[in-house]
């Protein structure tokens, strides 16, 4: 039988390198894509049996391009992991056009072109995963977070259809809104006087990310909320 294949699109050391080490540990095989092809396979040498594919989500056909040399080398996608997510932390005095339009590029355009890339493989093996990484901003939008929420909240917009239309076909489309500060060396750095509870631990993102697809298709979930028992909300 061939080993299932994840794909996760923005793959970086936080949740991306973590989501990828949990589905290898469950024998699949994993596609680290995202822009910097160096960075890229330091990680996926972390990883057992992971392979590297540059791949940059606001080209048109980057994700499409991706998904093609993927399957050509691993198999038929059956799950998505989108974690690419980007914008600027700015207010309508200090946001540019350029911030907000790449924001949107990134987080909904580029789900939308991923999404694009894997249908036929998810519907030709009778169903899948998608699982969208969200943020609190996908709810809630703040006076300094305009190009960024904005982009979030189209993310779920398009994850929310995408969960409507695809659902009847066994594809299980889910969204995590990440609400709090992962766990990483540079935001140890900016926040050295939080105590190791405020964080959020990428490697139980991961397991909660793996849980999602595995569920039951008449129990599934769409949206999942996660942070840290001391976060305020």
């Amino acid at each position: 039988m061939q080993q299932p294949v994840c794909v996760i699109m923005g793959a970086g050391p936080g949740n991306g390198a973590h989501i990828g080490a949990r589905f290898a540990a469950a024998g699949h095989r994993v596609a680290l894509c995202a822009r910097d092809p160096a960075r890229l396979q330091a990680l996926a040498n972390q990883i057992d049996g992971a392979r590297a594919y540059a791949c940059d989500v606001q080209v048109t056909d980057g994700p499409r391009r991706a998904v093609e040399r993927i399957r050509e080398e691993l198999g038929p996608v059956n799950t998505l992991i989108y974690n690419a997510g980007a914008g600027a932390f700015s207010n309508i005095d200090d946001a540019t056009v350029e911030a907000f339009q790449a924001a949107w590029e990134v987080n909904a355009r580029g789900l939308f072109l991923a999404t694009k890339a894997v249908l036929t493989d998810l519907r030709n093996g009778g169903g899948g995963n998608i699982v969208v990484i969200g943020a609190t901003a996908s709810l809630r939008a703040g006076p300094e977070f305009l190009p960024f929420a904005s982009a979030k909240f189209a993310q779920r917009g398009v994850a929310q259809s995408l969960a409507r239309k695809l659902g009847p076909e066994r594809i299980h489309v889910s969204l995590v809104i990440i609400d709090g500060v992962i766990d990483l060396e540079r935001t140890r750095q900016r926040l050295p006087d939080q105590p190791d509870e405020f964080f959020l631990d990428p490697s139980a993102i991961a397991e909660s990310v793996y849980h999602l697809t595995q569920q039951d298709p008449q129990a599934w979930t769409f949206e999942l909320d996660l942070r840290p028992f001391r976060e305020r909300w």
